[in-house]
């Protein structure tokens, strides 16, 4: 594995944690997204990443500015890939938006570029034959807050170069992460597979009225002792996810149980801009969620 130089398309949540710890570890860093402003919420997100690096791995000042200066930005797609040896897209979980981004990322990427998906649910094989280069497609999927839970799962595709995917094991060991290669595709790989349901669950609990967020979130927390209730967890993902996957899963089933969960989610929190920890507010209001609060979990 000889990548330098790494393309993270997509500056959301992940995107932004993805594009940092890959700089923290000592690669160039791109940063693309579809307009200036974007951007700039970038930029500003990427620095807020600094303090959580000093407090949770004791990294130092020199070392927060370092990585953040290896970072560069630009909305225009062909020239954030002209040096790029990997481009890592984490953009909406909407099957259309990836299917455009990766036809036009194929036009204009350099012949040796690999490309990784950083989808949640969908399968590399959806999008494989619009990247124009399927043998040097997969998956390489990240869990929020990138620098704590440090898992990467590598999910190759029936055409994917095992070299390809051997060298992207290596790029996941050499940011940090614990790899975890998958050998089969797997809509949601080990992680999604456990996960999503838990939050579908919580999700049908809530519109079928049973009980509120707080004690479906501290039921589970109480039960298993897990830090995080699964509202939470939606908080830190954040609802646009929720939403798009919820949307896509409704329209793909019939199932009106989860086009109700599309329509609480848009309804109740994308629209009122509760998008989760990110933006102060989603399920819970942040920086103090009540869920953190000594006398929660009491009876």
């Amino acid at each position: 594995m000889n990548y330098k130089n790494i393309t993270v398309a997509g500056s959301g949540v992940l995107g932004s944690q993805i594009a940092y710890q890959t700089a923290f570890k000592g690669f160039n860093v791109t940063v693309y997204d579809i307009n200036d402003p974007a951007l700039e919420r970038a930029k500003e997100r990427i620095s807020d990443l600094k303090s959580h690096y000093r407090q949770d791995l004791n990294a130092t000042g020199q070392e927060v500015d370092e990585a953040y200066n290896r970072i560069s930005f630009s909305s225009d797609l062909s020239k954030a890939v002209t040096e790029a040896d990997l481009v890592i897209e984490a953009v909406p979980e909407v099957v259309q938006i990836k299917t455009d981004f990766y036809t036009d990322l194929g036009k204009v990427a350099p012949e040796k570029t690999v490309f990784a998906t950083n989808s949640s649910t969908l399968l590399p094989s959806q999008f494989a034959e619009a990247t124009g280069r399927p043998q040097k497609f997969l998956a390489l999927h990240f869990a929020n807050e990138i620098w704590k839970n440090n898992t990467a799962e590598i999910m190759k595709h029936p055409g994917t170069d095992m070299a390809v995917f051997q060298d992207v094991v290596a790029f996941a060991k050499a940011i940090g992460m614990v790899a975890l290669p998958l050998h089969k595709e797997q809509p949601g790989y080990i992680l999604n597979s456990l996960l999503v349901p838990l939050l579908e669950a919580a999700q049908q609990l809530l519109i079928r009225e049973v009980a509120d967020v707080e004690t479906i979130d501290k039921t589970w927390m109480v039960a298993t002792g897990a830090p995080q209730g699964p509202f939470a967890i939606l908080d830190v993902v954040g609802i646009n996810t929720a939403y798009n996957i919820g949307l896509a899963k409704a329209e793909a089933s019939g199932d009106p149980e989860f086009k109700k969960i599309a329509e609480m989610l848009k309804s109740e929190y994308v629209d009122k801009g509760k998008l989760g920890a990110a933006a102060g507010e989603g399920f819970y209001k942040y920086p103090n969620p009540s869920f953190l609060k000594p006398d929660f979990l009491k009876a």
